[in-house]
């Protein structure tokens, strides 16, 4: 069951690093030009940030597993369609369904992981393996890519996936059960159509920069609030984002998972326009380090379990913003590499073991008929972190009149950002002290309460 839920997973990080590497042949293919490109990746996006709360509270309402086959269905045809698409409507139509896919998909694998393994240190390396896998996914692809477009050419990309998802739809009957869902299974509309609509609101506002459209979603959010708080079948049920570990947790991966990517985008433009470093040699200063990031999921679960995973989360987030520092002072001589790449190297390292512990976090002391909504949290937490962080980082970078100024302000506020959001999540995970309940009349002790 390991091996299919994680290979699932390892299966969509390649993909989505071998289709970045794509983009300008499948653009080309197509007839997208260079300006419409970013769009084959957001078309990806919005569906996958958007909908996957959604789609992690419908495991736990009509089952994980159908959900995540389901999803691996439409991978499938979806992968297919990109591979033969001709215009850009259908390659479009293909990532927005392969963004739909994967928003089930991974809230249904990684809930269906956290309920087959207690909370504890069997959870904790299981997820500790699932942050390797994604780390390694993305290198991987990342590298075959390069190989498979050049002597495959770009509809590769997409029809790797096929036989992938069709080997694990035969084999997941046979070692997944099946969840065990609740008697009352009742949809709460109102709350799907609002969150659903202010998340992609929200997301493609930011992607936009339309303020009108982040104003809308965030109004459409807030709308959602009020629904939970009178429904009497809420979609999110307003105590589960109460609990402290969701909260944090939740809030500690945003930070996490919105920081990086920029830091890696940013600093991938530094390497081509300031350093004139080739593709080739971008790819190999980047592949190098990210060697750390495989380690860093593996040892995650056995660091969790001995320090404990609120230690570990604040760390392991002081150790991807310090790794970080350095970057703010580099110039513009090939000297910089010197620095650059063992910053990289720790940076890499705190970003997966972060990742590992914000998950950890977000889905610990949740009941087994919630997981799918907490699962749901965090993968839309990653998911909404990696849209949100380099059109942030990128406005303050070019506010600034010099390229090179521009790229250390934006990193000094991932920096200050990263590094106060850890300090915050280090203080609310704090054990609470029991404090005794009296009871007013007698004086007598009733409960050691919290």
């Amino acid at each position: 069951m390991l091996l299919v839920l994680l290979g699932a997973g390892f299966m969509l990080s390649v993909d989505f690093s071998i289709l970045n590497v794509a983009l300008p042949e499948a653009g080309a293919g197509v007839g997208i030009g260079v300006a419409g490109l970013p769009w084959i990746t957001s078309a990806f996006a919005l569906p996958a940030a958007g909908l996957t709360l959604l789609f992690g509270r419908l495991g736990d309402l009509f089952g994980r597993r159908r959900l995540f086959m389901v999803g691996m269905v439409l991978l499938a045809v979806a992968s297919l369609g990109g591979g033969v698409a001709h215009t850009a409507e259908v390659l479009l139509a293909a990532r927005a369904l392969q963004g739909v896919a994967t928003a089930m998909t991974l809230p249904s694998a990684l809930s269906l992981l956290t309920t087959t393994f207690a909370e504890g240190r069997r959870r904790e390396r299981a997820l500790g393996l699932r942050g390797a896998l994604l780390s390694a996914g993305f290198a991987v692809g990342a590298l075959v890519g390069g190989v498979l477009v050049s002597l495959v050419g770009w509809r590769a990309a997409f029809f790797i996936n096929v036989p992938v998802a069709i080997a694990v739809l035969v084999v997941t009957p046979f070692v997944i059960k099946e969840s065990v869902r609740p008697m009352r299974t009742r949809l709460d509309v109102p709350g799907a159509v609002t969150v659903t609509g202010g998340l992609l609101a929200v997301v493609y506002g930011v992607i936009e920069t339309n303020v009108l459209s982040v104003v809308i979603g965030v109004a459409l959010l807030v709308a959602f609030c009020l629904i939970e708080l009178r429904s009497a079948a809420p979609l999110v049920p307003v105590h589960v984002l109460r609990r402290p570990t969701v909260m944090w947790g939740n809030a500690a991966g945003l930070a996490v998972t919105a920081m990086e990517p920029a830091m890696i985008f940013l600093t991938t433009l530094y390497l081509q326009e300031v350093l004139k470093l080739s593709p080739l040699a971008t790819g190999i200063v980047f592949g190098i380090p990210g060697t750390a990031s495989v380690a860093a999921g593996v040892v995650a679960g056995r660091i969790i379990g001995r320090f404990g995973v609120r230690r570990v989360l604040a760390v392991s987030m002081s150790v991807q913003g310090l790794a970080t520092l350095p970057l703010v002072f580099l110039g513009d001589h090939l000297i910089a590499l010197v620095v650059l790449i063992p910053a990289l190297f720790v940076g890499f390292f705190g970003h997966v073991a972060a990742i590992v512990s914000y998950t950890v976090t977000g889905t610990s002391g949740v009941p087994d008929d919630e997981q799918g909504l907490a699962s749901g949290l965090t993968s839309m937490t990653q998911q909404v972190g990696g849209v949100i962080g380099t059109p942030i980082l990128s406005a303050i970078a070019a506010g600034q009149a010099a390229q090179l100024t521009g790229l250390h302000a934006a990193l000094a506020f991932d920096v200050a950002l990263t590094l106060a959001v850890a300090l915050l999540v280090f203080i609310a995970l704090r054990p609470r002290t029991p404090r005794p309940v009296v009871d007013r009349e007698t004086g007598e002790l009733v409960a050691a309460g919290t």
